[in-house]
């Protein structure tokens, strides 16, 4: 796609206010119209008959939107009822074929690039969301961890080149070890900030440990854990479930297995939070919230990317 034909779409977005769920839903459908049926398109033959003289966009509605978001890797919801019980869904249609078949006047169309370019906005859209837990006392402090990670992970499947399980994974840590010791004991860093080409010895490095955290341990970090032992020092590498079993693999095949403690994720947050709750309901709930709290105090400070954030739903 055309680097003026991006602009044009920019341009088009701005002067329409051409923003959220619903524009997007209408913009993806129509575009997918254009494409079945060529341009120019009849905006009134894209307007079904209602039972009292409404009217709704044609086709328009979940199961088409997320049709044409699973062809590009997204299986993520946009909308509830994709955009077509929104009551500016007939003019935002409208305004947008207009568009495209002065667009076609000009030159031929890549409806194509045009598609990809508003699933682009999309994942805009989902990448400016934060996070979300909502507190349920049925369900364990493992579960609040896990779900947090899970939507991480759905988040970097669609956006690829993001690694937001990473992040996230770093920053629930050291904000839970800053619940526990107290905020001040050691340094936050910017998740892309390399590790060796620093000097750091891990990722947090308190007392005489060091502690690195990772969604997938290689031989690397163990020859790190080894030199942290040559220093004198006491490594942790903590990890999510699946990386239990690789770490501790790959520690006993170098004879470090006596040396090196591997703990799963979920357990030393969970654990820790029932201590800082001091196994009490309302403790729990204080507990989550000042977690929460600072974890979101750590991304502010240190990531460009405050969609990393979390919202705490009581």
């Amino acid at each position: 796609m055309a680097v003026d034909m991006d602009d044009r779409l920019e341009e088009f977005i701005k002067q329409q206010e051409f923003f959220g769920q619903g524009p997007l839903c209408v913009a993806l459908v129509v575009t997918d119209h254009a494409r079945n049926q060529g341009l120019p398109l009849d905006p009134e033959k894209l307007v079904t008959k209602g039972k009292r003289g409404g009217g709704q966009v044609s086709g328009l509605g979940k199961a088409a939107v997320q049709k044409i978001l699973k062809r590009h890797g997204i299986e993520r919801v946009l909308a509830a009822e994709g955009g077509r019980t929104s009551r500016g869904s007939l003019p935002n249609m409208r305004v947008y074929v207009e568009f495209l078949n002065e667009l076609s006047q000009q030159s031929p169309l890549d409806l194509d690039a045009v598609e990809a370019f508003w699933v682009g906005k999309v994942r805009e859209f989902f990448a400016s969301k934060p996070l979300k837990i909502k507190l349920d006392a049925s369900h364990g402090l493992r579960a609040v961890v896990r779900d947090v990670l899970g939507q991480a992970e759905q988040r970097q499947k669609e956006s690829p080149g993001v690694n937001y399980v990473g992040a996230v994974l770093q920053h629930l840590v050291g904000a839970k070890l800053d619940c526990a010791l107290g905020p001040g004991q050691f340094e936050h860093n910017n998740y892309s900030t390399a590790d060796a080409p620093s000097g750091r010895v891990g990722d947090f490095f308190i007392g005489d440990v060091a502690i690195h955290v990772t969604t997938a341990p290689g031989e690397g970090l163990i020859d790190r854990c080894h030199d942290n032992i040559n220093d004198g020092l006491r490594p942790i590498i903590v990890t999510v479930q699946k990386g239990v079993a690789v770490a501790d693999g790959l520690a006993h095949n170098k004879n470090l297995g006596e040396r090196i403690d591997v703990f799963e994720v979920e357990q030393f947050i969970a654990l820790n939070l029932y201590e800082l709750g001091k196994f009490a309901a309302t403790g729990r709930k204080t507990a989550v919230a000042d977690l929460v709290d600072r974890y979101n105090e750590i991304v502010d400070s240190v990531e460009t990317d405050h969609s990393m954030k979390i919202d705490l739903r009581r």
